[in-house]
């Protein structure tokens, strides 16, 4: 239960109708209309920042996680302190999907750059769950982080390789100084993660490293995904705001 101060009265807020008990001789329709205005004002601030698609939750005056519809080959905030993060396979030599797509923009020298990144074993770079940082080259970002997610039906704990897949992405990005991260929807294509449980993982996660970053994006190119993420998005942070 929480109180609400109006015209110098305090006022007890009970229950998600907002009603109040109130102590104060004054004409019960103008303190009625405080009430209203005041309650308008606090339901404004827990609102998410929307512009043209691109929807904002401020979660401390210095962080953001943002949630938006795009390319992520084209995304950037400043260039020299910003990343995204590649749903790579293990080998770090291109695929399909975002993986294929962020190897056209960045040009032939990202997929030299993957080839000397050193094998842990005969055929993997980066094994599921971890993450590597290569230039961008061609793309309008300094950085590209490589991360592997897991594939939902013949992983062991898909959830727990998940959110390494995205803590350890932002780990990386932490030791080289990126300030903006941009994320696409990780395993949630060909790897099959369902939308809803992959977007309470990587929201909840991304969380976690309020204090370390300015802004941390999910980029999303299909809309179905979009909308979850949006939905969860403000199921998780509202509350934060």
């Amino acid at each position: 239960m929480s109180s609400i101060l109006v015209g110098g009265y305090s006022f007890l807020r009970t229950g998600l109708t907002h009603q109040y008990l109130y102590r104060n001789p004054r004409p019960r329709l103008r303190i009625l209309r405080l009430i209203l205005r005041a309650s308008m004002a606090d339901d404004d601030k827990q609102r998410p920042e929307t512009e043209n698609g691109v929807v904002r939750f401020p979660l401390s005056p210095s962080y953001s996680i943002v949630i938006q519809r795009g390319d992520i080959t084209k995304w950037f905030v400043h260039g020299s302190t910003d990343a995204i993060v590649n749903a790579a396979e293990e080998r770090m030599l291109g695929g399909g999907g975002v993986d294929g797509a962020i190897h056209r923009a960045a040009g032939p020298d990202l997929l030299q750059a993957c080839y000397n990144v050193p094998e842990v074993r005969p055929g993997v770079r980066c094994p599921t769950g971890e993450a590597r940082i290569t230039p961008g080259f061609q793309l309008p970002v300094s950085y590209v982080i490589h991360t592997v997610g897991p594939i939902y039906e013949t992983n062991s704990d898909p959830e727990a390789f998940l959110k390494s897949a995205y803590s350890n992405s932002l780990k990386v990005a932490k030791e080289n100084n990126v300030q903006y991260v941009a994320f696409p929807a990780i395993s949630c294509g060909v790897y099959g993660y369902p939308y809803e449980e992959a977007a309470t993982i990587s929201i909840s996660t991304v969380k976690e490293f309020a204090n370390d970053f300015k802004e941390v994006h999910f980029v999303l190119y299909n809309e179905d995904i979009y909308n979850v993420w949006l939905k969860k998005a403000n199921e998780l942070l509202q509350s934060s705001i």
